[in-house]
């Protein structure tokens, strides 16, 4: 729904793409007097969208959107039938994706015909409406309006799946008008959760809330209250499910025998081992066979399977409940969060210890950015030096673990920002700053670089370091990244430097796979894997057609730019340079990252420690978490297969022990939206 409601309000914001689409001069202009809505967060507007009746009575809208540089230009007009379903859709702009051109139409005999920068079709249209690739987000005014008409039966959607909404309770808010009522719903079978919008007293569309809200001009300020509220409706629904999972039965000793298990410590796969889990730790590990099950204890046969501890996802920006229990459901254990807002973490771990969100433990930064247009939607925004400073004591008051620099921060800031940041405690990573080569930063003080787009930085051309807080930062990599000599005296220069700091590496490969080498053709590798068991707009979602080919380059020019990234993970790690493994996503990229890394040059062993004893050491939890070994923290999880032979086997999560509760796979993944085992 409409690339799910601009990727949950702009959660992550990270551009997904398509070609040469018409110019914004061409675009529609809104007449005086058009519906006005704008699209915000606490770091400022990002944009606005219109909507208005034309003279010959369709509906069209215009959005206009610039997010941390990417820009977004697009029109809408709908025709309707006489039962008010769309018999006519045309998309026209461009989006940070691309090209946004996306037609739709029903013939005569009732056949509907769509055609995106990704997929066409046609079906029968009879009973079912259409569900947009993109377009404005304002536009699912009119699918809501057939959702609360359609009632608790819903409505069957095209290309495929089906939708109900729920409607939810009335808070007041102030605005132009004084105060007025509007009530949250709930619209489920768009994405893997449900997710929330908001209607106003006739029961239509008022808005959406999140990081960034879109709502009626004037009732920006709106937006803060409209998403605590909705946060603690959804606290409310994960909180039964997590009792479902967190109950005594659950908790009751377990005995893993005859299983492969992975020694993260020493990189090594040791066979037919028995593990004994109980009271929520690992009390006992032995030769298969060695160990006695405790009376009341569960026997998980081990045979075909692997045992490993719990994943980390060391780039995984928290704040969304039901994507904290998908986590758990692909067999991650803990996060690293790099940027999450200090209330929402805190909640998260306030609801954790009390058992009332079956979520993933971890560790949170926050984001440090100067006040700027430019700057990070979830930003704590500075102006100086000494606000800088300012907000890294209010990072360490909250109890965060680190401080996470951003694009857009003034350069000479950084150094006392993350003196500060060192005295204190706090880990120090981030987004190079426009105008700081990645050596810069850490010289700086930066103790981990995050973003591998970042690190080939140290090889661009100086305008493209210049203008690395706009889309510079990608465009200039998938540009010249094909001609950088990996192997200069310079580039080896850097690793070395690297490896003797210690600087930590968040590459975020899964990032830039699909922009880089996607054309639409396929679902890209990182969800390929998932997308039978997902729902069908998310499965559609995935498919992008790459990022905007610019230049003369082609996608095979992109395509060896990707590649170069590939090879400088492999460069830094023969130098010794310390990886961690992220995905910036929704986390089921995990195992495609870890992909990339083997064919990197680590090895299987290799590529699986960034994802368990590094992260766990890196954010001071080694001593508990990270390895299978009595005496630690029962974070594990049994897979189907021999992970020693095929990282993939990692995705066929059969059990999950979080401190120490046994949660069967199959009804996490029902829990958290998935239908089944992803491939």
């Amino acid at each position: 729904m409409r690339r799910l409601i601009l990727t949950a309000l702009l959660a992550g914001a990270t551009p997904i793409a398509a070609a040469d689409p018409i110019a914004k001069e061409q675009l529609l202009t809104p007449p005086a007097g058009a519906r006005h809505f704008v699209i915000s967060s606490e770091a400022g507007k990002h944009g606005d969208i219109w909507s208005w009746r034309t003279s010959d009575g369709k509906t069209a809208y215009r959005m206009s959107m610039s997010l941390r540089g990417w820009i977004t230009e697009t029109d809408e007009v709908i025709t309707n039938g006489p039962d008010q379903r769309p018999t006519a859709i045309a998309i026209r702009g461009f989006t940070d994706s691309g090209d946004a051109t996306e037609n739709f139409s029903v013939a005569p005999d009732g056949t509907a015909t769509w055609k995106t920068s990704v997929d066409s079709g046609s079906a029968p249209y009879a009973g079912r409406r259409y569900n947009t690739y993109g377009g404005p987000p304002l536009a699912t005014e009119q699918d809501i309006a057939a959702l609360v008409a359609a009632g608790a039966k819903g409505i069957d959607l095209l290309p495929g799946g089906h939708a109900t909404l729920t409607l939810g309770d009335v808070t007041e808010i102030d605005g132009p008008q004084g105060k007025i009522p509007v009530r949250l719903a709930f619209i489920r079978g768009y994405g893997f959760s449900p997710s929330p919008l908001w209607l106003d007293r006739d029961n239509r569309l008022f808005g959406y809330a999140g990081v960034a809200s879109m709502l009626p001009e004037g009732y920006e300020a709106a937006g803060p209250k409209l998403k605590a509220v909705q946060d603690k409706a959804t606290a409310a629904m994960v909180r039964d499910v997590a009792r479902t999972f967190l109950t005594p039965a659950n908790r009751t000793p377990t005995l893993v025998d005859h299983v492969l298990l992975f020694d993260s410590v020493k990189g090594t796969y040791l066979p037919d081992r028995a593990v004994l889990i109980a009271d929520g730790k690992v009390a006992a590990v032995g030769a298969g066979g060695s160990l006695r099950a405790p009376e009341g204890a569960t026997t998980l046969d081990g045979r075909g399977k692997t045992l490993l501890p719990g994943l980390w996802d060391a780039h995984q920006h928290v704040g969304e409940d039901w994507s904290l229990l998908q986590n758990v459901a692909t067999g991650m254990t803990n996060y690293r969060s790099p940027g999450s807002l200090i209330e929402e973490a805190q909640s998260i771990v306030k609801r954790r210890a009390a058992g009332d969100l079956l979520a993933p433990d971890g560790r949170v930064s926050v984001i440090v950015d100067r006040k700027d247009p430019l700057a990070a939607q979830m930003a704590l925004t500075v102006s100086s030096a000494e606000e800088a400073i300012a907000a890294v004591r209010r990072i360490k008051a909250a109890g965060m673990w680190g401080v996470k620099f951003y694009t857009s921060m003034t350069p000479a800031w950084i150094a006392p920002a993350a003196a500060e940041a060192h005295r204190l405690g706090l880990h120090v990573h981030g987004h190079v700053p426009a105008g700081m080569r990645p050596l810069d930063a850490v010289r700086a003080g930066y103790d981990e670089v995050t973003h591998i787009n970042f690190i080939m930085m140290q090889a661009m051309p100086q305008e493209v370091v210049d203008k690395a807080n706009t889309a510079a930062r990608l465009e200039g990599p998938a540009r010249y990244g094909k001609d950088v000599d990996l192997d200069s005296a310079a580039m080896r220069a850097f690793y070395a430097e690297l490896a003797k700091r210690g600087t930590v590496i968040d590459p975020t490969l899964t990032v830039w796979e699909p922009l880089m080498t996607s054309d639409g053709t396929a679902i890209p590798p990182e969800y390929a894997a998932f997308a039978k068991v997902a729902p069908p707009a998310v499965a559609r979602g995935w498919r992008i057609a790459g990022y905007p080919l610019k230049d003369g380059l082609t996608r095979e020019d992109y395509r060896k730019s990707f590649g170069k990234m590939v090879e400088l993970v492999g460069r830094l790690h023969k130098a010794g340079v310390p990886i961690v493994a992220g995905t910036d996503g929704w986390g089921v990229e995990l195992v495609r990252e870890l992909e990339l890394y083997q064919q990197a040059g680590l090895s299987n062993a290799q590529a699986l420690q960034t994802a368990t004893i590094v992260p766990a050491k890196l954010v001071g939890m080694g001593d508990r978490l990270g390895s299978v070994a009595a005496g630690k923290t029962a974070d594990v999880i049994l897979v189907d297969g021999d992970v020693s032979q095929d990282l993939g086997n990692l995705r066929h999560v059969r059990t999950v022990f979080l401190d120490g509760y046994r949660l069967d796979g199959d009804a996490l993944r029902s829990a958290s939206g998935m239908s089944g085992m992803p491939e």
